[in-house]
């Protein structure tokens, strides 16, 4: 492909999706024929876009506003103006495969074999799947490079790349936290009820945590999460968040905290890109494809025999149960570990 390149990378949700497409935005930003990148994101989620590079213009596309189709007329109109040379769809959805493709002749994305609706795959060229990239962050990278690669490269295996965030945040924090140094952080929200920890699991966590010389610190992103805190927090184990966190508060918040324990949120992801030790739980998402997998970030998983199931709700709901506070609070304890021997 000769000349200067302009690409549009279509991704538009989730909080922990967005996180794990940065190392294929790395990769197209890394092209010397790229002259500019765009990427198109759901409002509601544009919060998340405030890490990418500077250099990355954001879209923003209210699919569950008031008027949708309205919008999508008014974003294919408007970025069709931009004459991209090729459009990256990142997201594996029809939805996001028809926009692509309304806004760029040139449109790339996932192999059949691992796309997520597959009859988005009609609206693009496929990206051939390797057998040995698991991760989602090799897949993704996958679709991202195709535009570039070689006969021979499509056979190699792309490797996995931690997502990383390098941009600088400035932000205050409460006052409140200097005084629960060093602090864990518990999440105890998921994307859905099966990804949650029992209450007790988090409770016996806490106490063990706090024997060791730790303070916990809850952060929530929603009023159920808040109320659940406090509920918890009333055994003494630290601190509530005072307020839902915006991303650049979250992102300094994360840079001074030992560690991050949550399950397969958005929270997590940010939380590892930005070089947090994180110790994360795995149930009915699979580790190997989902989980950051940093040399500071540690896993624990149930491993149900009916998992992982990818289900959002569960009449037999014995995977979360299988997650065990000592597990965690070991995890924890190996940060420093880790850390030193990776300084």
């Amino acid at each position: 492909m000769l000349g200067f390149v302009k690409v549009l990378i279509v991704k538009l949700s989730a909080f922990g999706d967005i996180i794990h497409a940065l190392p294929a935005l790395d990769d197209v930003l890394a092209r010397p024929e790229v002259d500019e990148v765009h990427w198109l994101v759901d409002s509601r989620f544009a919060f998340v876009t405030e890490v990418l590079p500077p250099q990355v213009k954001v879209h923003e596309i209210a699919l569950k506003g008031e008027h949708p189709l309205r919008e999508i007329k008014h974003t294919v109109q408007k970025l069709r103006a931009e004459h991209f040379n090729i459009a990256l769809d990142l997201q594996g959805l029809i939805k996001s495969a028809v926009l692509a493709r309304l806004i760029c002749s040139k449109v790339y994305g996932f192999d059949p074999a691992v796309i997520r609706e597959k009859p988005a795959s009609w609206f693009e060229a496929s990206s051939p799947a390797h057998p040995d990239e698991i991760s989602i962050v090799q897949q993704v990278r996958r679709v991202a490079q195709s535009p570039w690669l070689s006969d021979e490269q499509v056979g190699q295996a792309i490797a996995y790349t931690p997502p990383k965030i390098c941009k600088t945040f400035d932000a205050e924090l409460p006052q409140a936290l200097q005084t629960f140094k060093p602090w864990v952080v518990f999440n105890l929200g998921g994307s859905f009820a099966t990804k949650e920890l029992p209450d007790a699991t988090w409770l016996e966590a806490g106490r063990m945590l706090k024997e060791k010389g730790f303070s916990i610190v809850f952060c929530w992103g929603n009023a159920k999460e808040e109320a659940k805190a406090k509920q918890l927090n009333e055994a003494g184990l630290g601190y509530v968040l005072p307020k839902r966190l915006s991303t650049p508060e979250l992102c300094v918040f994360f840079k001074r905290s030992h560690a991050v324990i949550a399950a397969d949120t958005g929270i997590l992801h940010l939380a590892a890109a930005l070089g947090t030790p994180t110790v994360s739980f795995w149930g009915p998402t699979p580790c190997e494809r989902n989980a950051p997998h940093g040399d500071l970030d540690f896993h624990i998983e149930s491993k149900p025999d009916c998992g992982p199931c990818i289900q959002k709700t569960c009449d037999n709901f014995i995977c979360m149960d299988k997650i065990h506070a000592l597990d965690m609070v070991k995890a924890v304890l190996r940060v420093q570990t880790q850390g030193e021997e990776h300084a």
